[in-house]
């Protein structure tokens, strides 16, 4: 049993042993391929390592590729960019270079135009600052018109003088040369027209004034930063331009007055007629006009007293302290009545005749020469207290005398004709002398004769009322009344009305 069982043991046992030995087998070949497995594993496992490493450094060799590729974009892109910010900067170079030129160029033109604008600011400013020199400079001329009269005019006397002899035409022609030589500021030298009375011994001056546009509208001149530019005037007032357009008239005549007397020898003119005229537009009608300013009769010794150089003196109240008959609007035009209203211009004056001193105690009317019955009756008008001169018998236009009167109220021009007639004068005689009157401008005319006047005569004569006929009684009255000649008319008949007493 005991062996049994060793034997079924050692089967038992042999078999688990095989058992075990298989299983040993077993797990041998299962660690054998488990091995194998593993092995393979591990092989693949370092191929895929293998592959992986390759595919790693192949994708690093790309990776490298790429990133040296990349590298030599970027290389070549600064490269590029480089090229490029090169090519920029020499472009921003080269543009800033031309703004900076554009910009020189600007500020030059901007700078040639601002000198430009400042040399024409500069120019306009001394074209003001010289108009305004000028402007002042022909006011103080014309301020000094008084001041300035000309020298060594006294000097012209004895040639003045001198001149006489060849009567009273050439002793004006004389005075006018010496006055012609006077310098003036420009604009105010104008026509003169003198005539001599020798038997007054009074010179007759008429002067043509400037006009108000001789006063300068502008007081100065100033620059004005206007668009575009200019220089303006800086207009005077209109009232201080008034004032010193009357100073100037009075300036003038004063002038005037005194350069005559000191060209003329006080021998040969005592007193002076000065009428101050201005050549004109009237405005209302657009016809010329004449209108006397300032008008003035003064003696000598009466002038020469006045103190013409001083700096104070105010020549309009001068003007009146000679009782001058001055206009109260010069500017405005606005006429005075002269004392001398006749056109001296259109009369020629003869020498004066002593007639009365070479009469009979009783001298006929109608016995005297024709010049001789014109002088006595220019003694007549002057006794009463006109001043008369008698005209050269040719072409005197009917006129036998003229007078003056020096009222400024009721005075002025009269014309008067001296008829020597032995019958009636006729009616047209009298019509003849208003025409005359007419066209002289006369204030007044008068008839004077030896004879006597129909009624148609008086009756046109009382119609115009500004006429006087005086016949031969009245002007024996006026000769015996005035001049103390008893005198006869030898009419060959005794006019109807009249009384023998009125020839004797």
């Amino acid at each position: 049993m005991a062996r049994k069982k060793s034997l079924t043991a050692q089967l038992l046992q042999a078999y688990q042993e095989a058992k075990k030995a298989k299983a040993a087998q077993e797990r041998r070949l299962q660690q054998e391929e488990a091995r194998r497995a593993r092995a393979a594993e591990q092989e693949r496992l370092r191929k895929e390592r293998e592959a992986a490493k390759q595919e790693r450094e192949q994708g690093q060799r790309w990776a490298a590729a790429q990133r040296e590729k990349k590298r030599q974009n970027a290389e070549r892109k600064q490269k590029v960019e480089q090229v490029e910010r090169d090519l920029a900067r020499r472009q921003a170079a080269r543009e800033r270079e031309a703004e900076q030129k554009k910009k020189e160029q600007a500020r030059q033109v901007q700078q040639a135009t601002r000198l430009a604008k400042q040399e024409q600011v500069d120019q306009m400013k001394a074209q003001a600052q010289q108009r305004t020199g000028e402007v002042q400079a022909r006011q103080a001329a014309l301020d000094r018109v008084l001041m300035d009269r000309s020298p060594g005019l006294r000097n012209h006397r004895e040639a003045v003088e001198q001149a006489l002899a060849g009567g009273a035409t050439a002793f004006v022609e004389a005075v006018e040369g010496v006055l012609a030589g006077c310098e003036y500021p420009p604009g105010l030298r104008r026509a003169w027209r003198l005539a001599y009375a020798p038997e007054s011994r009074e010179l007759m001056v008429d002067v043509d004034l400037p006009g108000q546009d001789v006063i300068p509208s502008a007081t100065s001149y100033r620059y004005k930063a206007a668009d575009p530019p200019a220089v303006v005037p800086q207009p005077r007032k209109e009232a201080d331009t008034k004032e010193l357009y009357k100073q100037l008239v009075a300036r003038l005549a004063l002038r005037a007055v005194d350069e005559v007397l000191a060209v003329t020898p006080p021998a040969l003119v005592s007193s002076v007629a000065f009428n101050g005229h201005v050549q004109a537009k009237d405005r209302a009608t657009g016809k010329g006009i004449r209108p006397c300013l300032v008008s003035v009769r003064t003696e000598r010794g009466t002038f020469d007293e006045l103190v013409l150089d001083e700096p104070e003196l105010d020549p309009v109240l001068c003007l009146r302290h000679l009782n001058a008959i001055v206009s109260q609007h010069p500017y405005d035009l606005e006429p005075v009545r002269p004392v001398v209203t006749f056109d001296l211009s259109k009369y020629k004056f003869v020498e004066e005749i002593d007639v009365v001193a070479g009469l009979d105690s009783r001298p006929d009317l109608i016995a005297l020469d024709p010049s001789e019955f014109e002088h006595l009756v220019r003694r007549l008008f002057e006794a009463i207290g006109l001043k008369a001169w008698v005209t050269q018998a040719s072409r005197d236009d009917g006129i036998d005398a003229v007078a003056t009167n020096e009222d400024p109220i009721i005075g002025g021009l009269c014309i008067i004709q001296a008829k020597r007639y032995k019958n009636v004068v006729p009616a047209e005689a009298v019509r003849a002398l208003a025409g005359v009157m007419h066209d002289k401008a006369a204030a007044k005319g008068i008839l004077v004769t030896t004879s006597w006047f129909g009624t148609a005569s008086k009756e046109f004569a009382q119609r115009t009322g500004r006429m006087e006929l005086i016949d031969g009684r009245g002007l024996k009255a006026l000769l015996q009344e005035h001049l103390n000649i008893d005198a006869l008319i030898g009419l060959p008949k005794l006019p109807a009305g009249w009384h023998p007493r009125d020839l004797r």
